[in-house]
């Protein structure tokens, strides 16, 4: 009886008589191994798609008009300039499975420091359509990014070389990342996106948040648009909730009306089929080589940490309440602690 353990460049043969007897390998084992690490990458891509519902354009009609770039149309709609009537008038993005998977792998390369790029495209409507991304040069820490003078040129060089290869699309937005608290808007972000706004419009803001995105999963990500300086957008219920630092819950609530969020799709075809194995292969083999619960011990302690901290600061505030002084049996406040707990364990997502 043998048991193969393969890898792309030496495969060891346990048998019963050599436990750990190994060998170079032949090219039809070679084949084998690279064969079936094939497979789990196309098996995982699938997976992906799955699971941040990539919708595939089958038709040659619809592929040919959404990659289509109408200079005509595009420059109306600049002359229109529909937006300026109504601060909502954007409601939806639709971003190309090419463009998602540059900025996830850009996002995780920065690991815990934040990264940031552009995205480029055209508008539909009010719909944005992100066609493709590029990553800027910056300088980025753990809470936020800067550009200087080096990324604008970069971003103005990288423009110009694409209109002279046959890329029209305009930069339709920016994206930057947030590892591990969350997809929103802070302080600096809103200005930042205002700016943009004022400037550059039409213009979206994407943040990706790398350490909750789970290999070959779901794609922490949101899109996002400020609204106009001085205006007031009514009132609207949650519509999903997501945990928040506690030492960014303060930055989050101050500016958290200053912007809104908009509806997210992805699509892909088969003419940017090619870009995206080879794409996918080099994010594969990246997510291969690292563990993810080892690469994100770090999160998940600070996970629990700051919800630690927060039911301390909850129990605080109910015990300088009328009702956490007097009502509350202690033996009451000790069983909802321990369910709190329960809660918190049971809710940390180990990625």
């Amino acid at each position: 009886m043998q048991s193969y353990l393969q890898c792309p460049y030496l495969i060891i043969i346990r048998t019963k008589a050599s436990p750990f007897s190994g060998h170079f390998p032949s090219s039809r084992e070679l084949r084998a191994g690279k064969m079936d690490l094939a497979s789990s990458a196309g098996i995982a891509r699938q997976t992906w798609e799955l699971e941040n519902n990539i919708v595939a354009i089958d038709s040659p009609a619809e592929s040919d008009t959404i990659y289509y770039y109408d200079e005509v149309a595009q420059a109306k709609i600049q002359q229109e300039k529909p937006w300026q009537h109504d601060p909502n008038f954007f409601r939806r993005v639709k971003i190309s499975a090419l463009a998602l998977l540059k900025m996830v792998v850009h996002a995780r390369s920065g690991g815990t420091i934040e990264v940031m790029g552009l995205m480029q495209g055209k508008i539909e409507g009010d719909t944005f359509v992100v066609m493709d991304a590029f990553a800027l040069p910056v300088e980025g820490t753990e809470t936020r990014v800067n550009a200087q003078a080096d990324a604008y040129e970069y971003m103005v060089d990288y423009s110009q070389t694409n209109k002279r290869v046959g890329r029209l699309e305009n930069v339709v937005g920016w994206y930057h990342s947030h590892p591990g608290y969350g997809c929103w808007l802070s302080g600096i972000d809103v200005s930042t996106q205002m700016t943009n706004q004022k400037y550059q419009e039409p213009f979206l803001a994407v943040v990706i948040d790398p350490t909750r995105t789970v290999s070959a999963g779901k794609v922490e990500i949101g899109a996002f648009r400020a609204y106009p300086e001085g205006y007031k957008p009514p009132d609207e219920p949650v519509s999903e909730y997501q945990t928040i630092p506690l030492n960014k819950i303060e930055d989050f609530g101050v500016h958290c009306k200053q912007y809104y969020a908009l509806d997210i799709t992805y699509f892909k075809s088969s003419l940017d089929g090619h870009l995206l194995d080879l794409l996918w292969n080099k994010y594969w083999v990246n997510t291969l080589s690292s563990s993810s619960i080892l690469g994100n011990r770090d999160y998940v302690a600070g996970q629990i940490s700051d919800l630690a901290e927060k039911l301390e600061q909850a129990e605080n505030q109910l015990a300088h309440t009328r009702l956490g002084s007097f009502f509350v049996p202690s033996q009451k406040k000790k069983e909802v602690r321990i369910l709190m707990f329960s809660v918190v364990f049971l809710s940390v997502d180990i990625l």
